[in-house]
């Protein structure tokens, strides 16, 4: 039996099946996190294993289709994993009155405060960049 009779079913397989894709990302996940353990590696699993999928998808062994309907499905599963979050705020009725606006408040402008400085920053670099480049 020749590579070529398995590997056109099995891409096959992969592209049309929401599980088969759902199954990979776990598996790239699990790699990821094996990695880690065995590297000892102070990064998380999930992050390492998002960079192996990456780099499947960027060196073509893998194509998008072969990932995508697994991905989407996640993705649009992902309220499931803040539920915790929801809960917690079901459990402190004060964040639903004064105590929660002044939080969301505080959130919101620190999101603020940290993407302003860090548009500061770049905007900063991109011109300390173009005058060093200028100058050689």
């Amino acid at each position: 039996m020749s590579i070529a009779r398995i590997h056109v079913p099995l891409r096959r397989r992969l592209r049309t099946s929401l599980l088969w894709q759902a199954a990979l990302l776990a598996a790239a996940w699990q790699a990821g996190q094996l990695i880690v353990r065995l590297a000892g590696l102070p990064v998380p699993g999930s992050i390492v294993g998002m960079g192996l999928m990456l780099a499947l998808l960027l060196s073509g062994w893998l194509r998008l289709p072969a990932v995508k309907k697994g991905s989407d499905f996640l993705l649009a599963q992902m309220l499931l994993f803040f539920v915790p979050a929801v809960l917690a705020v079901m459990n402190h009725p004060e964040f639903l009155g004064w105590t929660g606006l002044k939080l969301l408040l505080a959130i919101l402008a620190g999101t603020l405060i940290v993407m302003a400085s860090t548009a500061w920053t770049v905007e900063l670099c991109f011109r300390w960049r173009q005058r060093r480049e200028a100058a050689q």
